[in-house]
């Protein structure tokens, strides 16, 4: 959970006891500084970004300050011999926005910003929908006396729901005007607390227009646009959570006497010994003294097949020990591990996308004020004109409401929600909603080879040496084992009977069997006695019998059946495509030789992926990277967008920021359509709402338009957003073809 770091919160009755408290939940930083983290839950634009790092980097302690939008914290560097802890709290609270320090050792997944969202914005569409009746009746033509009556009815439905729907709005405008600056929120809350007291006064005189509807219906249609937003961005977090969890909590020491005792891994430190048994996972970066055995290397390389390791293989911190005992020797400490700097590499490329900018956020600096100024200048205008100080409130809040950034703020999140829902239908899950932008500027995509380009599976190659009646022996030696080697061996013949007499598995090495013509090994080069060649283009499996290798097996894994249309329609919507993977050189030329992609690298850490991305953009280049491995995390959250199949570890999935679960390569070129498609009509909306207001609000300034009218207007300007947005619908979705692969571009009807 998230802790207050408050006077009140923590029970300190002075000063000196908060300072000690906010100090108890910083980190240690460079050059002696001190880290510390505050959510700030009001942050939601590019304008609340320069207000919060403006007013901490204006403090003399203060050695940098960043503000992360996707998960709404700010993180302080600080001296604490230049300044007190409790001053930069105080600051973030002077800029206009509620905060409170984040305990570092918690989390928690309740999100209460959400919560309120979805209640405001539940309460104001009841409203919404409930008055909306009253007034269709009124506007039938009813009575005064029922006319009356529904105006009283609407207005006791509209106060308590304006009240509590319009908090987000209301609580951000106050915190803004106390610090002497405006936002979005400011021009919404007028007119929305404008044309609610002048509907009240209109009700109350018993006149003909109440403006209760559009009051209700402006809030509902906003908290739609901010309620989606903040899911979008609550989607793209956990990634770096779920990756700190898969480091174990300590590990089984050797003492000096051969006792065993499990310490923490905060405690580990290089030299010491540690038992590592089957199933567990490596806690530090290793070096193994004694044992053989199998391990599930996914994180380094996002190879599915387990490795064989024996004395001084080295091991990475997050792999998993499939078979045998290992006794291993510490050779980094936790802090320095592979895991933990995955998760630094992480982080960093996800503080590389804090400073995205949307571009009705970037409206934002100059609408509000505007607005502001018109409807004042408006009142004064027409009271000092006509004297009749009335009617120039009645066209000042025409003025406030015909020209609410509704429509502006729906753009593109709307758009967003369409896009989502069309992806979706096709098997596409989008966890970030700012990737649509980013993926329709991209100009090259690269890909990872095994799961992503591959099936992940292996598949038996051919047979490279002995008689072929060798193979079904050594499927009936495979049937004994569950390695996914033996497992396509197996699957390579009509059937298997396995293997009668003593048949043992040596953990790391392959399957002995003792029988009446012999001793039979099914396994590694080395188990059977075999000379390894150069080549390394594919996976091998050595039969032997009484000590002489009499048979050899390759094995490759399967292309997807639609890679090559997928890289076919990149590459007919412009797009460079290239391949990235942690493989030896023979596999990945292989795979890029059938797909015909001339630019790949091999035996690519992740590190080096992390390489290529970075080097692209200090280029110029919008890379996309589409990868399913835990060792493409860092790659995938540091590309300009991303893209996971469903069958990608967790953490692969978590970074990315688009998910396939439909098992289609072509899934990738029909999300780079949609996206594209998406950014044309953002561009659309916002020149819709820029062209509405252009010419609503020189009618709503000259008299010409009353509050009800402007609702009307303000509304169907949103109708229009909103159905501009539908058209992103048109067209055919992702299906499947009869030979299994992706609809090629040309299935699919463009909008």
């Amino acid at each position: 959970m998230t802790t207050e770091a408050s006077i009140a919160d923590v029970g300190a009755v002075t000063a000196a006891d908060a300072e000690a408290a906010l100090l108890a939940l910083s980190t240690p930083g460079p050059d002696g500084t001190r880290v510390l983290e505050f959510a700030v839950p009001d942050a939601y634009c590019a304008a609340c970004i320069s207000a919060i790092e403006d007013g901490l980097t204006g403090l003399p302690q203060v050695k940098s300050a960043r503000v992360n939008l996707t998960n709404r914290r700010v993180r302080v560097g600080f001296a604490p011999a230049l300044g007190t802890a409790l001053s930069l709290e105080d600051a973030i609270r002077r800029s206009g926005y509620r905060t409170h320090a984040l305990d570092p050792d918690t989390d928690s997944n309740r999100d209460p910003v959400l919560s309120e969202l979805a209640r405001a914005m539940a309460v104001a569409g009841f409203a919404a929908a409930n008055i909306m009746l009253f007034s269709v009746s009124v506007w039938a033509g009813a009575d005064a006396p029922t006319r009356n009556l529904f105006h009283w009815l609407s207005a006791l439905i509209a106060l308590p729901s304006i009240a509590y729907a319009g908090r987000p709005f209301f609580r951000s405008a106050f915190a803004a005007l106390r610090v002497g600056r405006t936002n979005m929120d400011v021009p919404i809350s007028i007119g929305v607390t404008l044309a609610t007291g002048l509907s009240l006064y209109e009700t109350a005189i018993s006149g003909a227009h109440a403006y209760f509807d559009a009051s209700t219906m402006l809030l509902f249609f906003l908290l739609v646009g901010r309620t989606l937003d903040h899911l979008m961005r609550q989607r793209a977090r956990g990634a770096i959570a779920n990756l700190a969890r898969l480091a174990p909590r300590g590990a089984t020491l050797i003492a000096a006497d051969g006792g065993h005792a499990f310490v923490p891994l905060d405690q580990i430190a290089p030299g010491d010994q540690l038992l590592l048994r089957a199933g567990e996972r490596v806690p530090v970066d290793c070096r193994v003294i004694s044992g053989n055995g199998e391990v599930d290397a996914a994180l380094v390389t996002g190879e599915s097949l387990p490795l064989s390791v024996g004395p001084g293989s080295e091991l990475t911190a997050g792999a998993v020990n499939l078979a045998g005992s290992l006794t291993v020797e510490a050779v980094r400490a936790a802090a320095n591990s592979f895991l933990a700097q995955m998760t630094a590499l992480m982080e960093a490329a996800e503080n590389t996308r804090t400073r995205y900018r949307r571009i009705a956020d970037r409206a934002a600096a100059i609408y509000a004020p505007t607005l502001h100024l018109t409807a004042l200048l408006t009142f004064l205008g027409w009271g000092l004109l006509t004297g009749d100080w009335h009617n120039a409130l009645i066209n000042a809040v025409a003025v406030l409401i015909i020209t609410c950034p509704c429509a502006l703020a729906l753009a593109v999140p709307m758009v967003q929600t369409v896009a989502a829902s069309r992806l979706f239908r096709s098997g596409i899950m989008m966890r970030d909603g700012t990737a649509l932008e980013r993926a329709a500027q991209i100009g090259a995509v690269v890909f990872d080879k095994t799961g992503t380009l591959t099936v992940g599976a292996p598949l038996l190659n051919r047979q490279l040496m002995g008689e072929d009646a060798l193979l079904q022996l050594a499927a009936d030696l495979a049937a004994h084992s569950d390695h996914a080697l033996s497992k396509a061996l197996v699957r390579a013949v009509n059937w298997v009977e396995p293997v009668s007499g003593e048949v043992r598995e040596v953990p790391g090495e392959g399957i002995e069997a003792v029988r009446t013509d012999g001793v039979w090994r099914l396994g590694s080069a080395r188990f059977c006695g075999a000379t390894v060649g150069e080549d390394d283009s594919s996976s091998r499996v050595y039969l032997a019998h009484d000590g002489q290798c009499v048979a050899a097996f390759a094995f490759s894994d399967r292309v997807r059946t639609d890679a090559a249309a997928a890289i076919a329609e990149l590459r007919q919507a412009g797009l460079a495509v290239e391949m990235a993977s942690g493989d030896a050189p023979g596999p990945v030329a292989e795979v890029a030789r059938q797909l015909s992609i001339e630019r790949f690298a091999a035996r690519q850490s992740p590190a080096d992926k992390l390489d290529r991305l970075v080097a692209g953009e200090a280029a110029g280049d919008k890379l996309m990277m589409v990868g399913d491995g835990i060792n493409d995390a860092p790659a995938l959250r540091a590309a300009f967008v991303s893209m996971a199949p469903s069958s990608a570890s967790d953490i692969g999935r978590s970074a990315a920021d688009f998910v396939f679960t439909n098992e289609r390569l072509t899934s990738v070129p029909f999300t780079l359509d949609i996206a594209r498609r998406a950014q044309r009509l953002v561009v659309e909306n916002l020149g819709i709402a820029i062209v509405y207001n252009a010419l609503a609000l020189p009618l709503a300034i000259t008299g010409h338009v009353t509050p009800l009218i402007a609702a009307l207007a303000m509304s169907g300007s949103s109708i229009l957003v909103v159905a501009n947005a539908m058209r992103l619908n048109l067209g055919r979705d992702l299906v499947a073809a009869p030979d299994g692969r992706g609809a090629p571009a040309a299935a699919r009807q463009p909008a």
